[in-house]
Parts: C-alpha cells; sequence; structure tokens
C-alpha cells in the first residue's frame, strides 16, 4: 500500500500513461517508430531528484516530470504529452492507484473473514450472555457475535464492488473535457479522439467516463472513501466490543497477549487492549474524511478549480493506508483472539438467571396468568436478587423463582428448571450463522 501511494510509483504511472499515449498516437502516424521506441527505452529511468528541481522553477509537477523525461528521451521527448492537459495524466493515475489499492484491502477483507469464519465455527454452540446497553440480558452464543462482525464485513465487501465499477478513468478529453485538443491533433488521420481514447485506456486495463470537465466527477473520491469508511466502521465495532469484553469486570474476550510483552511503564500488571485501541482511533480518522471529498465534489466549480487538488493528495492515500493498518491488526487480533471460557461460563450462570424470567412469563400467560401482573412480580424478585450481585454475591434468582408460590399457581417446580436452562432459549441462531459461514465460503 504504501508502495502504491509512494513518489516514486506515482511518476512510473505517469510514464506508464505518457508511453500508453504515445503508442496510440504512434498508430495515428503522429508519433514515429524511433520516437516511441526512444521513450519505451527511457520509461523507468526516473530522476526524481531533478523533477523536483525543475518544479521549484516551474511550480508545476506535470510540467517538471516531463520535461525531466525528455531530458534523457533526446528523440522522442518533444512528442511526451502530445494533445493532453495534466489532468488527463494525472487523474487516470489517481484511478489506477485507487483500483490497485482497493485490490488490496479486498484480498485482506477475504482473509479476514476466513479467519473470523474459523472462530464462528468453533464457537457457535458456546453460550454466553448478551449484552444490551452494557448490562447483562439474554444468552446468545460466542459464534453469533463473531457472525454480526462478519455480516457487517460482507456487506462493506459487497458496497465495494459497487464502487468498483464507478472506478472510471477521466480519459483523455483535454482541457475541459471536449477533447477538442486531440481533434486538433488527429486531424488528416483515421483515428479518432473516441477510437484513441479506448485504445489507451484499454491498455492501461481502466473504465472511462463518458462526461468528464478537466477531471473525473469528484463524486468518484467520495463513493471510495465512503466505502472505505463503512469498513473502518465495522472494524471498530469489532474492536471496540474486544475492548468492552477484555476488561476484567467482564474478562471473556481478550486480543493476544506476547509473553514478553510491557502494558505499562508504570503499572506491570497490565494487559492493555493496544491493538484494538489502535484500530479504534484510525477508524475514528477515517471516518472523518468521506464529507471531505464531498465538500471536493461540491465544490469544483464550472470545469474546475484547484479547492479539491492540495487536500485530495492527503485524505485519499491516508484513507488506504489507514485502514490498510486496521486490516492487518484485525487479523492479528481474531487469528490470536482468547476466549475465556471459564469466565464466559461464569457470567452467564452469573446472569442467565434474569434471563430466565422471559421464557417463565411466556409459560405463565400461556396457562392463564395476567401478563403485567407476572411481568410485576417477577421484576420485584429480579430487583431483590440485584442488589444481592451487586453485594459481589452469587445470583439468589433461581432460588426465589424456584420458591415462590405465585409462579407455582401456573408452572411447576419442574417445568421452572427446565425453563432456567437458558441453553435452550438461543432460537435459532444455529441456523443463521450457517448462513454466514456459507456465505463467506462462497467469497472468492
Amino acid at each position: 500500500m504504501r508502495h502504491i501511494f509512494s513518489e516514486e510509483y506515482r511518476f512510473q504511472l505517469w510514464r506508464t500513461i505518457w508511453v500508453a499515449l504515445a503508442t496510440a498516437q504512434h498508430k495515428a502516424g503522429l508519433i514515429t517508430t524511433d520516437e516511441l521506441a526512444d521513450l519505451k527505452k527511457y520509461q523507468t529511468d526516473i530522476d526524481i531528484d531533478r523533477i523536483k528541481e525543475i518544479e521549484k522553477k516551474t511550480r508545476h509537477d506535470v510540467v517538471a516530470a516531463i520535461r525531466e523525461y525528455a531530458e534523457k528521451a533526446k528523440i522522442g521527448g518533444g512528442k511526451i504529452h502530445l494533445g493532453a492537459t495534466s489532468m488527463d495524466i494525472v487523474d487516470n493515475a489517481d484511478i489506477l492507484k485507487m483500483k490497485y489499492a482497493i485490490d488490496i484491502i479486498e484480498k485482506k477483507m477475504h482473509h479476514l473473514l476466513k479467519l473470523f469464519a474459523h472462530h464462528i465455527e468453533k464457537y457457535k454452540k458456546v453460550t454466553c450472555i448478551g449484552y444490551t446497553h452494557l448490562q447483562p440480558a439474554e444468552p446468545t452464543t460466542i459464534g453469533y457475535r463473531l457472525s454480526f462482525y462478519a455480516q457487517d464485513l460482507l456487506t462493506d465487501l459487497e458496497h465495494m464492488q459497487f464502487v468498483k465499477t464507478q472506478l472510471k478513468g477521466k480519459g483523455f478529453k483535454g482541457a475541459v473535457g471536449t477533447a477538442a485538443s486531440y481533434d486538433a491533433v488527429l486531424t488528416e488521420t483515421k483515428m479518432s479522439p473516441a477510437e484513441m481514447e479506448v485504445m489507451v485506456m484499454k491498455s492501461l486495463g481502466l473504465k472511462v467516463a463518458t462526461i468528464t470537465t478537466q477531471v473525473y466527477s469528484r463524486k468518484v473520491d467520495y463513493l471510495v472513501l465512503s466505502a472505505l469508511s463503512s469498513v473502518a466502521s465495522s472494524l471498530s465495532k469489532f474492536a471496540s466490543d474486544l475492548r468492552i469484553l477484555q476488561s476484567p469486570n467482564f474478562g471473556e474476550w481478550s486480543e493476544p497477549f506476547g509473553k514478553h510483552q510491557v502494558g505499562s511503564s508504570a503499572m506491570p500488571f497490565k494487559k492493555n487492549p493496544i491493538t484494538a485501541e489502535n484500530m479504534c482511533s484510525l477508524a475514528r480518522y477515517i471516518e472523518t474524511l468521506p464529507p471531505v471529498a464531498l465538500q471536493n465534489a461540491s465544490h469544483s466549480y464550472l470545469e474546475r478549480t484547484l479547492d479539491d487538488s492540495a487536500n485530495r493528495r492527503v485524505i485519499i492515500p491516508e484513507s488506504f493506508l489507514a485502514l490498510d493498518q486496521m486490516l492487518l491488526s484485525a487479523e492479528k487480533i481474531v487469528s490470536g483472539l482468547v476466549v475465556n471460557t471459564k469466565k464466559v461460563q461464569h457470567n452467564l450462570e452469573q446472569y442467565a438467571p434474569f434471563a430466565a424470567t422471559e421464557r417463565i412469563l411466556i409459560a405463565m400467560v400461556k396457562k392463564g396468568a395476567d401478563r403485567q401482573k407476572m411481568h410485576e412480580h417477577l421484576r420485584e424478585i429480579a430487583m431483590e436478587a440485584w442488589q444481592t450481585v451487586q453485594e459481589g454475591r452469587k445470583n439468589p434468582m433461581n432460588d426465589f423463582l424456584m420458591q415462590s408460590k405465585d409462579i407455582q399457581k401456573y408452572i411447576s417446580p419442574e417445568e421452572i428448571a427446565s425453563l432456567l436452562d437458558v441453553h435452550n432459549h438461543i432460537g435459532d441462531v444455529a441456523q443463521r450463522i450457517e448462513i454466514i459461514l456459507t456465505s463467506i465460503e462462497k467469497i472468492n
């Protein structure tokens, strides 16, 4: 990812585009065989220091790169950039960079989903207490919780697929998108500007936008950054949940912690979730960038201004680089995810009796009880049990339920005991987990 957005690769892409343009113009009879051969000979011979030296005088990066190229290519140098405007080169290069960068992101997302699938399968039947409002709620399974994160990433992949269909380069349309300069250059040849554009874009492996101004629509940048932001959000949700579950009062999950890893310079006992925290920090940054791209689209006045130019040199590469790092961190966490099954079981035993009240309430109402009255009775029992739990003692909720004469008017102690087994109160999670696992298996 760093290579794609490096200065060196930027100039390499520009040279690739100039040679592709020259190749098409050679077929039109505008560039000789010797001139094209000369350009190809020096295509990879780039002196970045010399480009910067020229740019200090010209204050124009594309012109500086053209002149440095022409200094080497003595034969063909005079034909570089024939009919082109700077954004014919820069915009097509930027779309290529985003295309290649998205390929990296997708590959890492595929790998991450496979890692999630492994743990989903492993823990799909391991019951744990669910939490709403960060308070104990009803039981779920670890595999089902992990499936939620995987489902979000699958949604992000679908979003990314759509965005890829919108990755269309500017093509070669000149200063305001009319291709007038190429029309003039190609006069008296057998090639039209549209034919030349198709030829060059095919060699670059890019689709082309039908209508542009001096630049392709900056809405494309917004769509790309929105897709990246969506992935960052999904990863941040996972990382945030892990941070909660790693806190000692929960103690159910944790990110891998090295044998010699140090959690704090002051407190030797610390095991901080630093990788997950890093992910959340980067996500908050990535999520701020799509609005900048959208404003670029709004404020690109008439055929083009430079309102977008400076910031997009920052927001596009940094979005990709930050998300790439998040995915590396996520792979590290998921591949080494620690699940403390004993603490999971402890929390389930401590809080699951509260969750059983819903099943008991339903069973009583089916046998003629007044729902509202029994709901209040169960609430009073639960509040008394909560007081005991908050004092650090074992949850007495089971005993309270078994001893309640109001409950026994409708259901027997045996039925109460059966309803207290929360392992049977996880609905159809098994079937839905299998749907997610199948979806992951199908991704390329």
